[in-house]
């Protein structure tokens, strides 16, 4: 019989939705030292032993179809069979964006929901390597993955981090592979503009803007963030505010980089044309607008905020310098509304870090699963499509370019705060996978 009309004897003749309430309530039982609750846990784990047993008996792939049952409601197990006819393969890592895809400031009060953390365990029992893929400081993903998986995992050799957007890499249990700072193998020019870029962006900014923002504390990255709740509307205030503060700060430092190659190659300095305000000129325009025209044009988001804020310069992206473009190609500057403004190197984003962390992990021919809801995300996401390498996931609140990925891919989009569905249709795929 095909496996599509098994699926719907299971779910036609088995009442699923309370034996999946029973598994839940198994699964995330708090631990409590109380005799009359653990009486009822243990209740519960008899009666949902009990109703498994029944489609255990009633299929001749029974274990199967009753772990199916107990975590994946009718659709997610739908979708699942359709996933494993158009890939023939279990999903053999997890790849996942924290902030937004996993938890949510408007769907699970920014933390990462119980079920999730059991369904992880879950995967990771079954041999799935797990690397969490996020913009966060490695301290801050270290912190809250120990608390909500437990040291054992963490550190079990078969998790990996990849923090700051992929600027560096974290893979406990691996010896000198353990933690790898990819920054580090960046050209000295760029390294030297960052350098510049943080050690100047809180000294030198405006006083509100000083007051309204701290700086993440990141090893490579300069990220801004508010001192006000994400998504407020101080938040996003004094976020555009910051965004066109960062670029132009950067403006400068690519500028005095290049003034001092300049010097070093023709073995002499001369001071570059500048304007009433002391501002570098290139081609008859300061620096700074080049610099804003630039990156207006490689982001809409940034570009609204630009004009919001009266910074936009009416300039073609394409007039703008060579040698100032070629820097700037290899630099990110990234905004999230209400939450941070920030730069990165391009040389080192999302796919160069779980790369790396595939490799540490010894997954050699990955097909991941990649949950998220940002550009970077995206990268991935692209990534695993080009190669064939993997599906994609993401919240129906993630940026327009990534929603409109996953809707042309597979369609795994799922509710705010809810990751959990999507890692529920997996783990069906994984059990359907297993039968050949």
């Amino acid at each position: 019989m095909e496996r599509y009309d098994l699926v719907y004897r299971l779910y036609d003749e088995h009442d699923t939705k309370t034996l999946r309430e029973y598994q839940e309530f198994v699964d995330v039982f708090p631990a409590v030292d109380s005799r009359v609750a653990l009486d009822h846990w243990q209740e519960a784990t008899e009666e949902l032993e009990d109703r498994k047993d029944e489609i255990r008996s009633a299929f001749a792939a029974g274990e199967t179809f009753a772990e199916i049952a107990a975590r994946a409601t009718r659709d997610q197990a739908f979708t699942a069979l359709d996933l494993e006819a158009k890939y023939g393969r279990a999903v053999n890592v997890l790849v996942l964006d924290v902030d937004e895809t996993l938890r949510s400031a408007g769907g699970t009060d920014n933390e990462i929901p119980r079920e999730t953390l059991h369904l992880l365990t879950e995967f990771h029992e079954a041999g799935v390597p797990i690397v969490i893929c996020t913009g966060q400081t490695l301290e801050n993903v270290k912190g809250f993955a120990i608390q909500g998986l437990g040291s054992e995992i963490v550190h079990s050799g078969n998790l990996s981090i990849v923090y700051e957007a992929g600027t560096g890499v974290f893979t406990p249990g691996h010896g000198a592979e353990t933690k790898q700072l990819l920054y580090e193998d960046l050209d000295e020019s760029i390294r030297a503009v960052f350098d510049d870029v943080r050690s100047r962006v809180l000294p030198e900014a405006p006083e509100g803007l000083r007051r309204g923002c701290h700086l993440q504390g990141n090893e490579f990255n300069v990220t801004m963030k508010p001192n006000y709740e994400t998504g407020s509307a101080d938040a996003r205030e004094i976020i555009d505010e910051a965004l066109v503060y960062l670029i132009d700060l950067l403006a400068h430092a690519v500028g005095r980089v290049l003034e001092e190659a300049d010097d070093e190659t023709s073995g002499e300095s001369e001071p570059s044309a500048a304007d009433d305000r002391g501002e570098t000129v290139l081609n008859g325009e300061t620096i700074i607008d080049w610099t804003r025209a630039f990156y207006a044009a490689q982001d809409p988001e940034i570009r609204a905020v630009l004009e919001g804020e009266g910074a936009y310069p009416d300039l073609a992206a394409d007039d703008v310098p060579g040698e100032l473009a070629a820097t700037l190609e290899r630099i990110d500057v990234a905004y999230y509304e209400a939450d941070a403004a920030e730069i990165g190197s391009l040389e080192l984003n999302k796919v160069v870090g779980v790369e790396r962390a595939l490799d540490v992990l010894g997954v050699d021919d990955p097909f991941a699963l990649v949950m998220g809801d940002s550009k970077s995300d995206l990268r991935v996401m692209e990534w695993v499509a080009d190669t064939d390498a993997g599906i994609a996931a993401a919240p129906e609140h993630a940026s327009e370019e990534t929603f409109q990925h996953v809707l042309e891919t597979d369609e795994l989009v799922f509710d705010r705060g809810k990751s959990v569905d999507v890692l529920r249709t997996v783990y069906a795929l994984n059990r359907l996978a297993r039968l050949g």
